[in-house]
């Protein structure tokens, strides 16, 4: 993990920062450190103990939990620009996940003892972190919900879904702006990493998306959507 040299952060948390008052700018200038991560690098492990509030600014993480016999369960992935690490400090536990970068990442690291320096202080901010606390929250409990009633298929084309909706298109307005190696992939849909293959496949013979490596397009989107929605 190596440390830049700070960037203007005031560019990098534009939400955060237009809700802080001057003294408030100088303590996250003051504070804020950037790093760079490589592919598959650990932004945290399991049990550490939360310092950092944490903003991803370029690149793509995936945040998972270890599973039974080594296997792996993501449950949230982030992208720029959004924030994450910062529930197990309010909590007052220790993280019960895994971040990683899924690709070349840069990600802006504020102590926790700042925000939470000006969070009390500051009711803008506090309100807008227990928004986005709120969201996340919800969006956990869908998929919770999803990926244990919904079958193999189903499983699998709303991770699809998921994955366009958190990521976006590329510019032909059909790929998914997210190469996923198999394993990850099947991590995210709870489901063997031999049984997402298996059913990319069927989904590409039934002309629903079409595969090149680990660029997956998505062809027939009303089709993926029906498949998820009745699981």
């Amino acid at each position: 993990m190596r440390k830049n040299k700070p960037i203007d952060i005031s560019e990098s948390l534009p939400d955060i920062w237009r809700i802080l008052n001057e003294e408030e700018h100088k303590l996250i200038r003051e504070s804020a450190r950037f790093i760079n991560l490589s592919k598959n690098e650990i932004v945290y492990y399991e049990n550490d103990k939360p310092v950092d509030f944490m903003c991803l600014l370029k690149g793509k993480i995936k945040i998972y939990k270890e599973g039974v016999g080594g296997r792996s369960q993501i449950v949230r992935v982030v992208r720029p620009v959004q924030y994450f690490g910062y529930r197990a400090y309010f909590a007052e536990e220790p993280y019960v996940t895994t971040a990683a970068a899924f690709e070349s990442s840069v990600v802006c690291l504020i102590p926790m003892k700042i925000i939470e320096q000006i969070l009390r202080n500051n009711g803008s901010l506090a309100m807008l972190l227990i928004r986005l606390l709120s969201i996340d929250l919800g969006v956990s409990d869908r998929r919770v919900v999803n990926l244990t009633q919904k079958h193999i298929r189903g499983r699998l084309a709303e991770s699809l879904i998921f994955l366009k909706e958190s990521y976006g298109l590329e510019e032909d307005g059909a790929t998914i702006g997210v190469y996923l190696a198999r394993e990850d992939l099947a991590n995210l849909s709870n489901m063997t990493t031999s049984n997402a293959i298996r059913t990319l496949s069927i989904f590409e013979k039934e002309r629903i998306i079409s595969l090149d490596g680990r660029k997956i397009k998505i062809i027939d989107e009303d089709r993926l959507q029906k498949i998820s929605r009745i699981g």
